[in-house]
């Protein structure tokens, strides 16, 4: 059981990024997938969450409006799009997932998650 993270780089302010997160030996489907992110010196912190049972979908308000989470329909990927970029945006970015069979009403907390990716950096530049 793997994830793998792609799309990182570095972006100009105002530019866009798609991050993907495949997995390897399973599939999503009835698990919640996030992707979180941690910047230099600053704790981990939520940026979105799908879950792939009910297709609820949650952000961080930093990033309401400007990132959009989806998967693809066989539920072996999910997106991270990433518009209006901004320096703080910089972080390394990870996926996660985790066994939820029930639907989300909230983003849940990371000990939820079982299966993290290696993370890809995401680099914005003002």
């Amino acid at each position: 059981v793997q994830l793998v993270e792609s799309g990182g780089g570095l972006v100009q302010a105002g530019g866009s990024l798609r991050l993907s997160c495949a997995s390897h030996g399973f599939t999503f489907e009835t698990h919640a997938v996030a992707w979180f992110r941690q910047a230099p010196g600053k704790e981990r912190e939520e940026v979105s969450c799908l879950s792939n049972t009910d297709g609820n979908r949650f952000y961080a308000d930093s990033v309401k409006g400007r990132f959009t989470i989806s998967s693809d329909p066989a539920k072996t990927t999910v997106y991270l799009q990433m518009s209006s970029l901004k320096p703080e945006d910089t972080a390394v970015y990870y996926c996660a997932a985790g066994h939820e069979p029930y639907g989300l009403v909230a983003f849940p907390p990371a000990n939820d998650f079982h299966f993290w990716g290696q993370g890809t950096q995401v680099t914005v530049s003002a």
